[in-house]
C-alpha cells in the first residue's frame, strides 16, 4: 500500500495505534484510572479530526501481564490467556469512553466474546475503517507467546495501514535505559534493521521484523503529552521513526 508520503499528504491516512495497559492507570498503577481514560479518549478524539481511519490496539498489563503473570497462574501458556482477556475488559473501557465522547466506534478481538466482542475479520475491519469508524482491536494475536506489540503488526499489515504508532511512557527509543543511563542516546530516526541489530527493547523484536516485511513505519512517542497523538497522525517529528529508509536528512 502507498505510503502518505507517496500520495503527497504530509500526515498518515490509516493507521493502527498501539496502547499499552499502563496507558489506562499510570506507570506503577493497575485497573484504571477514569481521569487517563478520559485522556485517552480526548487524544484519540483531537487525533480522530485529522485521520478517522484509526485502529487501536489494546494492551492488558494494567490487569494482568501475560510473561510475568507466572506468580498468579500455574504456567505461561495460563497466563497469555489471562493477558489476552485483560486486553478485551480494557477495549470495553475505552470504548465506552469513546461513545462518550462522541466518537463512533467498534471492538473486534482475535477471538468472539458472547454478546460482546465479534471475531475480527480483516476485510470488515477495513470496511469499518473506510467508513471513518474507530476500531478497537483486542485479544492480541489470539495466541500465545505472541505479544500485543506483534498483534498491532499483524494488524497493520491486515488492515493495510500506512503505520504503527506506539504510544509509550518515553519520548521515543534509546540506546539504553534512560532511567538507569542518564547518558543514554535518543534516536529520532532509525531503520527496521537497525532496530533488530542494536535490540532496542521498546518494542518487541518480532513486531519490527513484521512492520520491516511490510514496510511499515513504526513511530514510538510519549503518549502522556496531550496533542502528541494529534501531532504523530499529521506527520509531525516527534519521538523515534523507525521505517525501511534512512530517515536522517
Amino acid at each position: 500500500m502507498p505510503t502518505a508520503r507517496q500520495k503527497g499528504r504530509t500526515g498518515y491516512g490509516r493507521v493502527v495505534l498501539k496502547l499499552s495497559g499502563e496507558c489506562f492507570c499510570g506507570e506503577g498503577s493497575k485497573g484504571f484510572d477514569a481521569e487517563r481514560v478520559a485522556f485517552l479518549a480526548g487524544e484519540i478524539g483531537r487525533a480522530y479530526e485529522h485521520c478517522p481511519q484509526m485502529a487501536v490496539v489494546t494492551g492488558g498489563g494494567n490487569i494482568i501481564r501475560g510473561a510475568t503473570g507466572g506468580a498468579l497462574l500455574p504456567d505461561r501458556l495460563s497466563a497469555d490467556h489471562a493477558g489476552m482477556t485483560a486486553t478485551v475488559v480494557n477495549a470495553l473501557v475505552l470504548s465506552g469512553a469513546l461513545s462518550q465522547a462522541g466518537i463512533p466506534c467498534a471492538v473486534r478481538g482475535a477471538f468472539s466474546v458472547a454478546n460482546m466482542v465479534r471475531e475480527f475479520d480483516a476485510r470488515e475491519g477495513r470496511d469499518i475503517l473506510s467508513a471513518g469508524c474507530v476500531l478497537l482491536l483486542c485479544g492480541g494475536t489470539g495466541n500465545p507467546f505472541f505479544s500485543t506489540d506483534t498483534a498491532s503488526a499483524l494488524r497493520a499489515a491486515e488492515l493495510e495501514a500506512e503505520a504503527v504508532l506506539k504510544a509509550t511512557k518515553v519520548d521515543g527509543l534509546y540506546s539504553s535505559d534512560p532511567k538507569t543511563h542518564p547518558n543514554a542516546q535518543r534516536y529520532e530516526r532509525l531503520t527496521h534493521a537497525e532496530v533488530i541489530t542494536k535490540r532496542l527493547a521498546a518494542m518487541d523484536l518480532a513486531a519490527v521484523w513484521l512492520c520491516m516485511e511490510q514496510q511499515t513505519p513504526i513511530l514510538v512517542f510519549r503518549y502522556d503529552e496531550p496533542g502528541n497523538l494529534e501531532r504523530a497522525v499529521k506527520g509531525e517529528r516527534l519521538g523515534t521513526l523507525v521505517s525501511s529508509f534512512d530517515n536522517s536528512g
